[in-house]
């Protein structure tokens, strides 16, 4: 108890040091989590009917529901215009092409609910409870439809460190289908007022996770790290743009421009085919989506 106690200390001293590691992401499988997913995927895997050329030049259309959730009907209170939505569907478009996806904005919601906006999150029981009752009011589609949810805050359980989103897994999804889905910070979208972290890639890491992606850094140096082949090993997440950085022994030079690392959003540039590939193996087996 005394040294978690410690560890957390330590890990809020060294994220109010250096704000670069001050902006995280909710999506953080344990290494046995990921082993149960990765069992459930390898024993349920649906082949495409697609041969490999055909897949490759398929486009998968995914609609996108957006939801603002808004501590009140101003801008500054999270209600964010209908055009920097459609810039951050643009965003996403771009950053998938090479994934051969489509984002189709299907609509926009609006809803004013400070305790929400504040308070929904997954981490304690009380936000879990919140964020549940928030999803269960606005979701929309099936399994191979995108809801986004944009609020104010989303509590870390860390003192100096901002959680930018989180995100379900494919998996998840036949549990518990009204929980399936992305939330972010609504200051992240393309014009946004989080600094380094506002041209919309946010949305594009986190949905990565919904698609099926760990993090770059999953089990640091460890096989199976993040259970891609071609992404090279990281030790630990990267923060800014740092050129160079090599953090595991032999395996590469770290993907800090990868869209699943912690990097700045000017930093991020793409995905690799292997995580390509997964994403539409994922999609397949559990979204529907050849």
């Amino acid at each position: 108890m005394l040294l978690s106690f410690a560890l957390t200390l330590a890990l809020a001293a060294s994220a109010l040091a250096d704000p670069l590691r001050r902006m995280t992401c909710g999506s953080l499988p344990t290494m046995d989590e990921v082993a149960t997913m990765e069992k459930h995927f390898m024993e349920n895997k649906v082949e495409s009917s697609l041969s490999l050329k055909e897949s490759e030049a398929a486009s998968r259309v995914i609609k996108v529901y957006f939801h603002v959730v808004a501590q009140d009907i101003t801008q500054a209170g999270g209600n964010i215009p209908d055009t920097q939505i459609k810039n951050q569907i643009q965003a996403l478009n771009r950053a998938y092409t090479s994934a051969g996806i489509i984002w189709i904005l299907a609509g926009i919601d609006r809803t004013v609910n400070a305790d929400w906006y504040l308070n929904a999150g997954h981490g304690t029981p009380q936000q879990t409870t919140k964020q549940t009752a928030m999803k269960r009011t606005l979701h929309r589609g099936g399994p191979g439809d995108l809801n986004v949810y944009s609020v104010g805050r989303i509590p870390s359980g860390t003192a100096g460190l901002t959680t930018l989103g989180y995100a379900t897994f494919p998996v998840m999804y036949k549990s518990n289908p009204l929980d399936d889905g992305v939330v972010i910070l609504s200051t992240t979208l393309p014009g946004g007022s989080a600094a380094r972290h506002n041209l919309g890639h946010t949305l594009t890491h986190e949905t990565g996770h919904w698609l099926g992606l760990y993090h770059t850094f999953q089990g640091g140096c460890v096989e199976p790290g993040d259970s891609i082949a071609d992404t090279p090993p990281e030790a630990k997440e990267a923060f800014g743009c740092p050129e160079k950085r090599d953090t595991c022994l032999g395996g590469g030079l770290d993907p800090i421009h990868n869209y699943m690392d912690y990097t700045d959003d000017a930093c991020k540039t793409g995905f690799t085919f292997g995580q390509i590939n997964r994403i539409k193996q994922q999609l397949t087996t559990y979204r529907g989506l050849v």
